[in-house]
């Protein structure tokens, strides 16, 4: 059985965002009306409570972001207002270096308005303005790399920061900027993405009809802006074509990172650009240029075409064949890739990375480093390094659904990585997990509008269970 609940009324407009902290007992909220909200829930009664409430940026909040609590409570937001802001917590009664004073000074430098119950408060650490377009996603690097932050923005551009003062939060520096779009989305015969024909985990229908309304909200928001110039009225941020670098790309641009969890490979980024449905992992290195190591390409290739019909089930040479034969009107039909989530490796000897796109797809892949290598091994990392050889990566698409029926917005693993949420246009939050022999396979949905309504006929209790998909 899967428990639910709801917490009515969260914001006053759309909510973008939900991020739960490490420890998975609070709960951070950010909406299109501007303002964050950091939620605590109630062990007793399950229900979940407002903390702080504060006006955080001057335009629609796109996504936040919870650090490491070894550097602090710490959450970092990010806007269609082209800024990224740090926010830090503070007991009233725990401070050291700033006196109240001081506190509700910055609390107004940044335009926060926390609420004015006697709780912790959030204070402005830092605001980075590089941005020339929508920033939209943000995401701390996994601690053991440092108090790192990768933003990805409509200008294309992938940029990490790293904290130079980690007492004050205050000095944030580019370590590397890089222009996604401009890597190319095939590499090197050697470390290029195999993509090996097989059959998929479950029956997933081979195509879905998906019309205008099916477009994730942040997107359709940004093409009628350009076609009605209308944006500005809606989400408060500066016009779109304003400043260098932006023009057409803020009408697809860059659209979700995520980092890899596994320390052992540095600095890896998963990153989605553009509307080619292709997702690039980027190896971040200080001694060397970033370089693409795997294009995730979920279009046919033609050295799988032969095989393809030994395969039980749809693979990916045919996953893009409806019924009617159509096979090039879907495949040239171009759509992003609007979320990414790279699943924490818990021992495994491959990893896990899941996409969600306006296609009304959910697909995961298994990607195995140094597959022609031998296994992975020190050495390998040190002569990539040094620029000796080239890491060796390879993917396979082990799951392909489409039972959204529409645009999907989001993915995100569960601690594990052995279950995966996905959540679409069509109002459901599906799970996946695998079973046994590594098959995925649907493990439950729950419509958020019937859940709310389950939720008022239940006289205000906050959770309940739905059964399961079979």
């Amino acid at each position: 059985m899967l428990q639910t609940g709801i917490i009515p009324s969260a914001h006053s407009d759309l909510v973008t965002d939900a991020a739960y902290d490490f420890y998975g007992q609070r709960l951070a909220t950010c909406s299109l009306d501007q303002r964050i909200k950091v939620w605590q829930v109630d062990e007793a009664s399950g229900e979940w409570k407002v903390e702080d409430d504060w006006k955080a940026h001057e335009a629609a909040i796109s996504k936040i972001s919870w650090a490491h609590p070894e550097f602090g409570t710490i959450i970092a937001s990010c806007s269609f207002d082209r800024t990224v802001k740090i926010w830090e917590q503070l007991s009233p009664g725990g401070q050291t270096d700033s006196a109240p004073q001081q506190q509700s000074q910055q609390q107004s430098q940044s335009g926060g308005q926390p609420t004015t119950h006697a709780s912790p408060r959030w204070i402005e650490r830092a605001v980075l303005l590089d941005a020339r377009g929508t920033v939209r996603s943000v995401e701390f690097a996994p601690h053991r790399l440092g108090l790192k932050l990768a933003t990805i923005s409509s200008d294309n551009l992938l940029r990490i920061y790293e904290c130079l003062e980690q007492p004050s939060l205050s000095t944030w520096q580019i370590t590397e900027e890089v222009d996604v779009s401009a890597l190319p989305s095939s590499v090197s015969p050697s470390i290029h993405s195999r993509v090996h024909t097989m059959a998929l985990a479950t029956p997933t229908q081979t195509h879905a009809t998906l019309d205008a309304a099916s477009a994730s909200l942040v997107a359709q928001a940004l093409q009628q802006g350009l076609q009605q110039g209308n944006l500005q009225n809606r989400l408060g941020g500066p016009a779109l074509g304003a400043g260098a670098g932006t023009g057409n790309r803020e009408a697809d641009g860059g659209w979700c990172i995520s980092w890899c969890k596994e320390h052992y490979w540095g600095e890896v980024v998963a990153a989605g650009c553009g509307t080619n449905g292709i997702v690039k992992i980027i190896h971040i290195s200080p001694s060397r240029r970033p370089s693409i190591i795997l294009a995730l390409d979920p279009s046919p290739s033609p050295s799988s075409d032969h095989t393809s019909s030994n395969a039980p089930g749809p693979s990916l040479s045919t996953q893009h064949q409806g019924g009617d034969g159509e096979t090039h009107k879907d495949k040239e039909a171009p759509y992003a890739i609007t979320s990414v989530a790279w699943a924490p490796s818990c021992g495994r000897s491959y990893h896990l990375i899941a996409t969600g796109g306006r296609d009304g797809k959910v697909r995961i892949w298994k990607v195995k480093p140094n597959e022609e290598g031998g296994g992975a091994g020190a050495g390998d990392l040190d002569a990539y390094e040094s620029g000796e050889d080239e890491m060796k990566w390879s993917a396979t698409v082990v799951a392909d659904f489409d039972q959204h029926k529409s645009a999907v917005g989001r993915v995100e693993w569960n601690i594990t990585g052995t279950v995966l949420s996905s959540v679409g246009n069509d109002g459901r939050v599906r799970l996946w997990k695998a079973t046994s022999g590594n098959v995925w396979r649907p493990a439950g949905s729950i419509g958020v509008e019937q859940s709310a309504e389950d939720d008022q006929d239940n006289h205000g209790h906050s959770s309940r269970d739905v059964d399961m998909d079979s």
